[in-house]
C-alpha cells in the first residue's frame, strides 16, 4: 500500500488514541511521538552563553542587541506545545519557557512599511515568516525545556518557537531578527520547502514535487546550513 499523507494520517491518529492524546490535537499527516527527534542539515554549531546575543535591526526604529544577562532579566514565561515536524511527526505537551517576542518587538518599533522577519542563525541557516506570526502569544526565544536549560542538539541555548508552523521556521541557534518591508525566503524555503509552513494545511513544500526534490538534493549537496 502506498503510504499517502492519508494513510499516514490514519496510522497517527491511531498512535494518538493509544497514547491517550485526542486525534483532534494532530494536523493531517502527523503521527505523534514519544521522543523528540533531533534533526539538523549540517554541522551543530557551538554556542557559548558568554558570546551569544541576539539582534533586531532593519525596519525598526530602535535597533538593539541583547546578551545572555539582558534575555534573563525580561519577563520569563512558561508554556506547554505541541511541535510538528515537516518529516510528519508530533510532540505533545513539551514545556517550554523564554520570553515572548512579541514584547521584543514592541521594543524595536517596527516601522509601518515592516510586514515581515528573516530570522538567522549562528551557523548561516535563516527561515522566514510573517511579522503577524511572531506576535502570536506562544511565540518565543525559548532557552528551557522541560525542567531544565535547552540542550544544544534542540537550538540550545536559545532558539525561536514558533508552535503555529511546522518546526523549520522554529530556528534552532537564533542570532538576529531582520524585520522587512517585504517578503524573503530562508534556507528551506529557497530550496522546495512550503514558504508559509501551516502544519494544518499541510504546507509541506513547493507546488511541484519534482522541483522541490531536484532543490532538495541540490541544497544537501552544498553547505548545509542546520535547522
Amino acid at each position: 500500500m502506498k503510504l499517502t499523507s492519508a494513510v499516514f494520517g490514519e496510522r497517527g491518529r491511531h498512535r494518538a488514541r493509544k497514547l491517550g492524546i485526542d486525534p483532534v490535537r494532530l494536523p493531517p499527516g502527523q503521527s505523534p511521538t514519544v521522543k523528540w527527534p533531533v534533526l539538523t542539515a549540517g554541522p551543530q554549531p557551538s554556542v557559548d552563553v558568554a558570546r551569544w546575543s541576539l539582534t533586531f535591526y532593519g525596519e525598526i526604529d530602535e535597533p538593539y542587541a541583547l546578551r545572555w544577562d539582558d534575555l534573563q532579566a525580561l519577563e520569563q514565561v512558561e508554556q506547554v506545545s505541541d511541535l510538528h515536524c515537516v518529516t510528519r511527526w508530533s510532540r505533545f505537551d513539551q514545556a517550554l519557557g523564554g520570553v515572548r517576542v512579541r514584547d521584543m518587538l514592541e521594543r524595536a518599533r517596527p516601522r509601518a512599511a515592516a510586514t515581515h522577519a528573516l530570522v538567522h542563525s549562528y551557523g548561516g541557516y535563516s527561515t522566514n515568516l510573517p511579522l503577524e506570526a511572531l506576535r502570536d502569544d506562544d511565540v518565543l526565544i525559548a532557552h528551557r525545556a522541560g525542567d531544565g536549560p535547552l540542550a544544544a542538539e534542540h537550538g540550545g541555548p536559545a532558539r525561536l518557537v514558533v508552535p503555529s508552523r511546522y518546526l523549520w521556521k522554529s530556528a534552532k541557534w537564533v542570532q538576529s531578527i531582520e524585520i522587512l518591508d517585504h517578503d524573503e525566503p530562508g534556507f528551506w524555503e529557497r530550496n522546495g520547502y512550503h514558504n508559509d509552513g501551516d502544519p494544518w494545511t499541510e504546507q509541506r513544500t513547493h507546488a511541484d514535487p519534482y522541483a522541490f526534490r531536484s532543490m532538495r538534493r541540490r541544497a544537501r549537496g552544498v553547505d548545509d546550513p542546520p535547522r
